[in-house]
């Protein structure tokens, strides 16, 4: 059967990671393994410290792996210390929360995850819930809707299964699959990552600044065909195919390697 590693950055008991869970064991084998705790704006960070490792049980029942890691270090583990192979597939989330262009690309927990796999050749998923308001101290799960989470979840499976009957599409490392919290209409739009970073996220206190809300009015506006039109304007389901490609212009360097090298 096929093996699937899940994870996230909302933490083990997210209901997000339970959805997915009942939705992709039906497809292959899966390994659930992510932060005891919320990890969120972590990136593709990895830990230096002693990573400690608890076994846990889901509110179904199911085993599943808590780390005091990251999700990036979640999919490490997975591949060297428990699988001891490469999956046929990761997904990550579902997200609770937006993961809307460029500064989340490189941010979130999630897709950080996501970036780990792809650079180790295995296909993967983020999948993201994108709620409209949310604030400090509250409670995210309960903000949720549980049917749109477990509909999200059946679009992760969809995705997971094509893949995993075809393969990733042609130059597509990650897909990033976000939800809006409140569909117009259930239509799922092909998008690209928009490159426009965060507005403002931070509010004052008394000793510094906090950021206390990550929603979608924290995004800017963009224009038709980025994930974020998507979702902010057109209420629709985006799937963001992205490939890690940097780009390396050696002469455009040309002429300050003359300058460095010069004798003087």
């Amino acid at each position: 059967m096929p093996k699937i590693v899940i994870t996230n950055d909302d933490g083990i008991y997210s209901p997000g990671i339970l959805a997915l869970k009942k939705v992709l064991e039906k497809l292959g084998e899966t390994l659930v393994i992510a932060p005891k705790k919320e990890t969120s704006g972590i990136g593709k960070a990895i830990s230096s410290r002693l990573i400690k490792i608890e076994n846990v049980t889901l509110a179904d029942g199911t085993k599943a792996y808590a780390i005091e890691g990251t999700p990036a270090d979640a999919f490490l583990l997975a591949i060297y210390k428990f699988l001891k192979q490469k999956p046929d597939l990761l997904v990550t989330g579902i997200n609770i929360g937006p993961n809307l262009g460029i500064d989340d690309f490189f941010t979130s927990g999630t897709l950080g995850a996501a970036i780990e796999a792809a650079i180790h050749g295995t296909p993967a998923i983020a999948v993201s819930y994108c709620l409209e308001k949310f604030f400090e101290g509250q409670n995210k799960a309960s903000l949720v809707d549980m049917k749109k989470l477990e509909s999200t979840a059946e679009i992760a499976g969809k995705i997971s299964k094509y893949i995993l009957e075809n393969g990733m599409p042609s130059d597509v490392d990650i897909i990033s699959v976000n939800v809006p919290e409140k569909p117009k209409e259930w239509t799922v739009e092909v998008t690209r990552l928009s490159n426009k970073g965060y507005k403002d996220l931070y509010s004052k206190r008394e000793d510094g600044y906090i950021i206390n809300s990550w929603v979608l009015d924290d995004y800017p506006d963009d224009v038709l065909g980025t994930d974020l039109y998507a979702v902010k304007v057109l209420k629709r389901i985006s799937i963001t195919p992205i490939k890690l490609n940097f780009k390396f212009n050696v002469d455009g360097l040309r002429e300050l390697l003359e300058i460095l090298n010069a004798k003087s």
